[in-house]
């Protein structure tokens, strides 16, 4: 991959294209082999064409190996070209929704489509001929509910050391919610204050 992990950043897959987009270049590039093998008793130079199949062929293989979609715990990263560098990301919070399909022949060889809807103004951005599709679908959507936990108990380790608790675990994805309505119930004065502490303590552990 030739674009820069963020710091703290984790590749959590690597895809490419289907191996089936390469069947075409490999076929071509045998037959043309094998034509300038067998011309070679008529025509000195005709080991050029099997040269020029091969080198065909390299390159072909060569676009498809550097043609990668990348899911990091915080973006998926879509990867093409190989003298030049195209590269485009959607931000996990960016995505509201992942979706992937598959023909019948897409079924047996395992590759399809998937699509991802963002609410960015390009809206959906499209995968074609991605081999396991579904692997790359549960990947982003695993790693965004990794990223909303995380995201919840670093707020509500925020919340607890400002109310002047360390200690709250990491196993509490919600507790920042928790707090945030305990504290509107002491502000409405449905709570008293302590009738709150204890209601914290207990939430925190503490």
């Amino acid at each position: 991959m030739r674009t820069p992990l963020q710091k703290g950043e984790k590749i959590l897959l690597v895809t490419h294209p289907t191996w089936v987009s390469l069947a075409g270049p490999a076929l071509v590039a045998l037959i043309f082999s094998i034509g300038g093998v067998l011309l070679i008793q008529y025509f000195n130079y005709a080991w050029i064409i099997s040269l020029l199949a091969i080198i065909y062929f390299l390159i072909k293989f060569f676009e498809w190996k550097v043609n990668i979609w990348v899911v990091t715990g915080s973006r998926v990263i879509d990867e093409t070209g190989l003298l030049r560098h195209f590269a485009k990301e959607s931000p996990l919070e960016k995505i509201n929704n992942v979706s992937y399909d598959q023909n019948i022949w897409g079924r047996i060889l395992n590759y399809g489509h998937v699509e991802i809807q963002t609410a960015a103004q390009v809206g959906a951005t499209d995968y074609f001929n991605v081999h396991h599709p579904k692997r790359l679908k549960d990947t982003i959507t695993q790693a965004q509910t990794d990223l909303e936990n995380y995201k919840a108990v670093h707020q509500a380790t925020q919340m607890a050391n400002a109310l002047g608790i360390h200690n709250i675990g990491n196993s509490y994805p919600n507790i920042s919610a928790e707090l945030e309505k305990l504290y509107e119930l002491k502000q409405k004065g449905i709570l008293s204050d302590d009738e709150y502490v204890k209601a914290k303590n207990k939430l925190l552990d503490n």
